[in-house]
C-alpha cells in the first residue's frame, strides 16, 4: 500500500484528467467537421453477415 497523501494523489489526477482534456480538444480541432459521435461510425445499413447469423441460431440450439 502507497503512503501517499489522497490530496496529492487526487490532484495529480485532477492534472491528468485536464491533459486529456486538451489533448481531446486539440485532437477533435485538427480532424476538423468530418469526425463521427461515438458509436456512430459504423454503417446500420450493412447487409447482415448470414454466416454469423446462421452461428448464432446453431448456438442458441445447443
Amino acid at each position: 500500500m502507497t503512503d501517499q497523501d489522497p490530496q496529492e494523489l487526487l490532484k495529480q489526477k485532477h492534472e491528468l484528467d485536464e491533459q486529456k482534456r486538451q489533448f481531446t480538444h486539440f485532437s477533435r480541432a485538427v480532424s476538423g467537421p468530418g469526425e463521427v459521435e461515438a458509436g456512430q461510425e459504423f454503417s446500420h445499413d450493412r447487409v447482415p453477415d448470414d454466416q454469423n447469423r446462421m452461428k448464432s441460431v446453431e448456438n442458441k440450439r445447443a
